[in-house]
């Protein structure tokens, strides 16, 4: 496999775009030798519903698209980011409002943590952000089963 590998796609701010991202994501990591049948998959898939589902919810209209940057370094670390345009860094809300909602950041933050990885939100030099995530790249050798065992 090459040493770098992107792929990266814009989508449009709107809640049908969740799963195009997701699709997507998956469907480049499949390219790149990961099954969309293992639990890193399914992992992956979670993580990006979150932050593209951050991207269309809390941008409040003022970042009309959001980009999906996934990166594969020499076979060793994944990395997957979700910019939008909005200048507003995400913050945790009172518990009492997090009833529906206000979760997804602790989700991918804890998702990506027991994989072995790390969350990182940093300011696009446009005046948006990127929330990113960087994991380990493991491509299991055997697919999982519907019943989330490998199979022999």
């Amino acid at each position: 496999m090459a040493d770098h590998l992107e792929a990266s796609v814009t989508l449009p701010s709107d809640p049908a775009s969740v799963s195009a991202a997701r699709a997507y994501v998956v469907s480049t990591l499949a390219e790149w030798g990961l099954p969309a049948d293992t639990e890193v998959s399914d992992t992956v898939r979670l993580i990006v519903s979150e932050l593209a589902t951050n991207a269309v919810q809390h941008t409040f209209g003022q970042s009309p698209t959001f980009t999906v940057d996934v990166e594969l370094e020499r076979d060793e670390r994944l990395r997957i980011g979700v910019t939008d345009s909005h200048p507003r860094f995400p913050r945790r809300l009172p518990a009492a409002v997090q009833q529906d909602n206000g979760r997804g950041l602790v989700i991918i933050r804890w998702l990506t943590a027991e994989c072995g990885g790390r969350l990182r939100i940093r300011r696009t030099g446009e005046g948006g952000k990127t929330i990113s995530i960087e994991l380990p790249w493991a491509v299991p050798a055997q697919p999982m089963t519907r019943a989330g065992r490998q199979e022999p």
